[in-house]
């Protein structure tokens, strides 16, 4: 027998990853696949599920080749939150595309619920604004949608659930319908203090309590793997299942209020943990973090639409070769110049949580260059976490003095310095970035006995702006958002 490890899936909205962590902490191999984003119309957003499924065979193989003899003691899978994947029980084959939590296709069934007055309960039962990046209105929409569905749905073949759901009943063969309660608490059906299915909210958006799966703690033993992967052979536990932005959490070892990380990603989260159910004046969600044996652990997070995605983006506008090349570009002038960048381009997140806003670039003249536009982009990023930072900040009683960073934009230390002088704190980075894999890794390695190592950091990345230089650029940056209009 070869060496034991633990297996990670980290399923991502551009890109699964899988870990083989050794017991000691290394990473024996690893494997990645791209996954596609379709936009069909304006705001929607949605990825072919089985492609899902199949970007992670392809990834669990070639970390599995790659690594050559190893005993998989157990997998543990974290994944893109909100998406909702719709299935048939009999054939297992997805019944629509999954959409996912940038899309805004039920943007008219969060109003309509708003209107009739619902927005508060829904808000005090879930803890989650009512927006379309929650998962409840997306399979409304399904349902009302797609004949597929509501046909699957009367014959009582109907599965719905988020991607770890989707991954876990493809692993164990059709054999487990089970999701974690962190994921559960981003469906918006969930209720936050009962941490299960809540009656009222589905009453409120008409979904049936027996096409979703059952509830389980972060840790459970969620079944074992059945023919679901060639790659894998049948048997192996999976043990723990967490939304990405959770697992990074647990990946930087924070088990305690005081500390709060951001995953720099295709959006970002900044989370910190709160020492009971928390509750929100600011436009934060309120939601639990994990569950082990049982025991819900509760946080408090903010989550911006599109977060490093913006770097990509403007780089393609300013036909740049790639974020690489714009932070390239960026570092070759001290200052914006007074350019703006509000990357709104797919609405506006926590804490505004303007649904139809859209992007902007302003505070252009005459001496504006592409350099300038292009530190513009990477100040945006940093201001929208910036704005998450203030809110938390006024929703705890303690102060948060530490951002832990994680994910692709963790490896940008332009960035990283603008958000440290934008924020006023410490930016820490451990040394391995992709924390949403490591910290699934790390949960199942503890259900099953086999703690990990904790992740070590880097020296922190200290603010050196002066307060007066950050004052007037957060000011910019408010004035900007000042400027934004919705679509029309």
């Amino acid at each position: 027998m070869g060496e034991s490890a633990i297996l990670a899936i980290d399923q991502g909205t551009t890109n699964t990853k899988a870990l083989l962590v050794a017991q000691d902490g290394r990473i024996l191999a690893s494997g990645s696949s791209p996954t596609q984003v379709e936009h069909p119309h304006p705001g929607w957003a949605q990825q072919d599920a089985d492609s899902i499924r199949r970007s992670v065979a392809k990834a669990v193989e070639q970390a599995v080749s790659a690594a050559g003899p190893v005993e998989i003691a157990a997998i543990g899978i974290s994944n893109q939150r909100e998406s909702v994947v719709v299935w048939d029980a009999v054939t297992g084959e997805p019944l629509a595309p999954c959409v996912i939590w940038q899309c805004r296709r039920s943007a008219e069934i969060c109003a309509r619920l708003r209107a009739r007055g619902h927005e508060s309960a829904i808000r005090q039962r879930s803890g989650l604004q009512l927006n379309p990046m929650f998962s409840a209105g997306k399979l409304r929409w399904l349902l009302d949608h797609e004949a597929a569905v509501r046909e699957a749905h009367r014959q009582g073949r109907l599965r719905a659930g988020t991607v770890d759901s989707w991954l876990l009943w493809s692993l164990t063969g059709g054999q487990v319908h089970a999701c974690d309660a962190g994921n559960a608490a981003r469906t918006q059906l969930l209720g936050l203090d009962t941490a299960s299915w809540d009656d009222e909210l589905l009453e409120l958006f008409a979904i049936d309590p027996a096409i979703l799966p059952r509830i389980l703690p972060s840790d459970a033993d969620f079944g074992l793997t059945a023919g679901g992967f060639a790659c894998l052979p049948d048997g192996i536990p999976i043990r723990a299942m967490m939304g990405d932005s959770h697992a990074a959490l647990f990946g930087h070892g924070i088990r305690a209020p005081g500390q709060a990380k951001v995953t720099l990603g295709t959006g970002s989260s900044l989370m910190t943990l709160t020492r009971q159910r928390p509750h929100s004046t600011t436009g934060l969600s309120e939601t639990i973090a994990w569950s082990q044996a049982g025991t819900p652990t509760y946080a408090l997070e903010g989550n911006i639409t599109v977060s490093t995605h913006a770097a990509a983006f403007a780089a393609e506008m300013l036909g740049l070769d790639g974020p690489e090349a714009l932070t390239a570009l960026a570092a070759s002038v001290e200052d914006s110049d007074g350019v703006s960048f509000v990357p709104a381009l797919a609405g506006l997140g926590a804490p505004h949580w303007q649904e139809e806003a859209r992007g902007l670039f302003c505070g252009l003249s005459l001496r504006t260059r592409r350099a300038h536009l292009a530190r513009a982009a990477l100040e945006g990023i940093a201001h929208q976490i910036c704005d998450l930072v203030e809110a938390m900040q006024a929703d705890l009683p303690q102060p948060i003095d530490t951002l832990c960073v994680d994910g692709g934009g963790a490896r940008n230390d332009l960035l990283l310095h603008l958000l440290a002088d934008l924020s006023g704190c410490r930016v820490s980075r451990p040394a391995q970035t992709e924390l949403s894999a490591w910290g699934a890794a790390a949960m199942a390695a503890q259900a099953i006995g086999q703690p990990l190592p904790t992740q070590d950091h880097a020296a922190p990345i200290v603010p050196t702006m002066e307060l007066a230089s950050r004052e007037k650029l957060r000011r910019q940056w408010r004035e900007a958002l000042a400027m934004l209009k919705p679509h029309a």
